[in-house]
C-alpha cells in the first residue's frame, strides 16, 4: 500500500464515513445552539461592560479592567476544565453544555468589551458635547449617538474575534459534550479510523465558511465610506 493509499484509508475511508456520518452530523444542532448562545451573550455582555465603563467611575472601571485582562489571558480550555471539574468540589454541578457556553461567553465578552470600548473612545468628543447640548441625557447620548458609531468602527475586529472564539466550541468534546467533535471522537474510538475526524472538520467548515463570508460583507457594508 502506497503512502497515498494509507492516507485515504485512514482519513477518507468511504466505508467508515457511510457508517458514522449520520451520527456525527446529529451533533450539528448542539454545536449551532451552543454557538448561537455564546455569540449572543458574549457580544451582549461585552457591549454592556463597555457601556458601564463609559460612565468613568473608578470603582466600576477597575473591576471591569481586571475581568477583561484575566479572561483575555486564560486559555478557553483551561477555563472549561476548571469549571467542569473544579466546581463540583464546592458543590456546584453544571452540565457540560452550560460549562461550554459560560466559559466561551466569558472569554468572548472580555474581548468584545475591549473592541466596543475602543470604538467608543474613537468617536470624537464633540459628538458627546453636541448631543448633550440638545438636551439628551448621558444614557441617551451613549445609546443613540455614540454607540451606533462605535459599533460601526468595531465591526471588523468584532466579527473576527467572534469567529475565533466560537471555533472553540470543539473543546466541548473534552468534557463529554455531544457536539460534532464529541461524536466524531466516539466514532473514532469505535472504528479505529480517523475518517470521523475528517467528517467533523468538514462540518465545522460548512458552519464557519458562511459566517466568514457574511462577516466580510458586513464589514464592507458598514465600513466608513462604504455603500
Amino acid at each position: 500500500m502506497s503512502g497515498w493509499d494509507r492516507f485515504v484509508f485512514t482519513f477518507l475511508n468511504a466505508d467508515v464515513a457511510s457508517r458514522y456520518w449520520v451520527e456525527i452530523a446529529s451533533g450539528l444542532g448542539v454545536t449551532l445552539l451552543a454557538g448561537g448562545a455564546v455569540v449572543v451573550t458574549g457580544i451582549g455582555g461585552g457591549a454592556a461592560l463597555a457601556a458601564v465603563r463609559s460612565l468613568e467611575r473608578k470603582w466600576l472601571n477597575v473591576p471591569i479592567m481586571i475581568y477583561v485582562d484575566i479572561f483575555r489571558a486564560i486559555p478557553p480550555l483551561a477555563l472549561i476544565l476548571v469549571l467542569f471539574f473544579g466546581l463540583p468540589n464546592i458543590g456546584i454541578m453544571l452540565p457540560s453544555f452550560v460549562v461550554l457556553w459560560l466559559s466561551l461567553s466569558l472569554v468572548l465578552a472580555a474581548f468584545c468589551e475591549e473592541v466596543f470600548w475602543a470604538g467608543i473612545t474613537a468617536v470624537n468628543k464633540g459628538q458627546w458635547q453636541a448631543a448633550r447640548s440638545t438636551g439628551l441625557t448621558f444614557g441617551q447620548t451613549l445609546f443613540w449617538v455614540i454607540f451606533p458609531q462605535a459599533v460601526r468602527l468595531a465591526i471588523p475586529p468584532l466579527t473576527n474575534r467572534t469567529i475565533s472564539i466560537t471555533k472553540n466550541l470543539a473543546l466541548g468534546s473534552a468534557i463529554g459534550m455531544n457536539e460534532i467533535l464529541g461524536r466524531a471522537n466516539a466514532a473514532l474510538s469505535m472504528s479505529s479510523n480517523a475518517t470521523p475526524l475528517t467528517i467533523g472538520a468538514a462540518l465545522y467548515v460548512l458552519i464557519f465558511i458562511p459566517l466568514i463570508i457574511a462577516s466580510r460583507r458586513l464589514e464592507r457594508r458598514y465600513a466608513w465610506g462604504g455603500h
